[in-house]
């Protein structure tokens, strides 16, 4: 069974950076759609940001685009989640998910991460 497991987590002011990473189990992880998904209190989860398995096509939704870079290290089996110009909206429990049967549904889901942005 595939695990996933987020890090990188924390408390940053607006408008700076961080930087969060998916650690994936399993030796077909190259072949898995990735995503990020977050979950702030109160709210529904939420897509993020998704990655093809080759890298070469990345999605994300219209509130981070130009902020948020998704990227992945087949190699390392580790999917990232950069994270610039961040703001107090974006705070919320990150997770990283994963796709592995090209069915538009996501399979795996991580513990999360907390993200806190202060104003």
């Amino acid at each position: 069974q595939v695990q996933l497991v987020e890090s990188g987590g924390g408390l940053v002011q607006a408008g700076g950076s961080l930087r969060l990473s998916c650690a994936a189990s399993g030796r077909a992880f190259s072949r898995y759609t990735m995503g990020w998904f977050r979950q702030a209190p109160g709210k529904e989860r939420e897509f993020v940001v998704r990655i093809s398995w080759s890298g070469g096509r990345t999605y994300g939704t219209d509130s981070v685009k130009g902020r948020f870079t998704i990227s992945r290290d087949n190699a390392k089996n580790t999917v990232y989640l950069q994270m610039n110009s961040l703001k107090p909206e974006d705070t919320a429990v990150y997770y990283c998910a994963a796709d592995s049967d090209r069915d538009y549904v996501w399979d795996y889901w991580g513990q999360g991460t907390q993200v806190t942005v202060s104003s």
